[in-house]
């Protein structure tokens, strides 16, 4: 029996994925949670334009407001997974009590979030249910409510949460949604540990993004306007590095990896690459300013990690976020 299927947040990544998944399971057994394209996804679908599957792609899966709302939609039939595609910005209610009436006891919470620490919500809300951790390389952006561009790569990393102390059952989940991934034509890559994967990821994410939503630039645009922005981003990273190797990540998240990063920002052309924070500040929209960077500087204060550099681009950012809210 195809599996029934959660997405919560179908903005560029959920509607990327709703339709992946819709090509391995039928669209009528996901319910996608809309919000600001909840009218044009009702009506429509999704429609996704990408340089790797083609343009004018197509799905429409049942769409709902609420979670109570696609509860009451499936009319007693249980979510198998239950995907949150959401920013991780802090919320009231928070997003895991959102979630929590499509949740039965062998549901499977699968969270495409960016940042590190962003799981321990969840595995407080539920202990007893498999959580799957996990992070993707998709750019796509909605350009329209529900037309969404994709381009060049998908990508998705993925383990239980924990790593180490996972029962069989989460284990068993986190195969099963690679399997189903894989045979939709998408890219997963199983890990015992994927939170390797996270600091990798964040080496550049709790870097350039802040930093070029605070200077309102992309990266091509702040290294030609400041000569010095390079060392000054190097050495930021490198505070980020020196908190992935207390954690034990230090084999993947060193100085050859700083400069291959750095090197690949180099090259670009003018005017460089617009990360999601620059985006979301231009919009005047809340960033994901604690799940990127703010949980690595309480990381290094519990190992007792010198971050001066980033805990300084924290609270700038943190004041930035805090002014699209007054």
């Amino acid at each position: 029996m195809a599996p029934r299927i959660l997405v919560f947040g179908t903005g560029s990544v959920g509607s990327v994925y709703t339709y992946l998944l819709s090509q391995v399971v039928p669209a009528s057994n996901i319910t996608a949670i809309c919000r600001s394209n909840y009218e044009d996804a009702a009506k429509h679908g999704f429609t996704i334009h990408s340089t790797i599957w083609g343009n004018d792609l197509n799905v429409k899966p049942t769409i709902a407001k609420t979670v109570d709302d696609a509860v009451a939609l499936a009319d007693g039939e249980l979510f198998d997974y239950v995907i949150v595609c959401t920013k991780a910005i802090p919320t009231q209610p928070s997003t895991a009590e959102l979630i929590r009436p499509a949740v039965s006891a062998n549901t499977a919470i699968v969270l495409i979030h960016n940042g590190v620490g962003v799981e321990e919500p969840y595995a407080n809300m539920f202990p007893d249910n498999p959580l799957v951790s996990a992070v993707v390389y998709s750019p796509a952006t909605q350009v329209r409510p529900a037309v969404v561009e994709h381009k060049e790569i998908e990508l998705m990393h993925l383990g239980t949460y924990p790593a180490n102390d996972a029962p069989a059952q989460a284990k068993d989940a986190a195969k099963a949604f690679a399997d189903l991934l894989t045979a939709a034509g998408a890219t997963a890559k199983l890990h015992d540990d994927v939170q390797a994967e996270r600091w990798t990821k964040l080496l550049v994410n709790a870097s350039w993004n802040p930093i070029c939503a605070l200077t309102r630039s992309r990266d091509q645009q702040l290294m030609s306007s400041d000569p010095e922005a390079l060392d000054f981003v190097r050495d930021v990273m490198r505070e980020i590095a020196s908190v992935a190797e207390a954690y034990g990540y230090g084999d993947r998240v060193n100085e050859e990896r700083i400069e291959f990063q750095i090197g690949r920002a180099s090259v670009r052309k003018a005017p460089g690459v617009q990360p999601s924070m620059l985006a979301d500040a231009l919009a005047g929209k809340n960033l994901e300013v604690d799940a990127i960077v703010g949980n690595v500087v309480k990381l290094a204060k519990q190992k007792g990690v010198a971050v001066p550099m980033l805990r300084t681009v924290y609270h700038l950012a943190r004041g930035l976020d805090g002014s699209f809210s007054r």
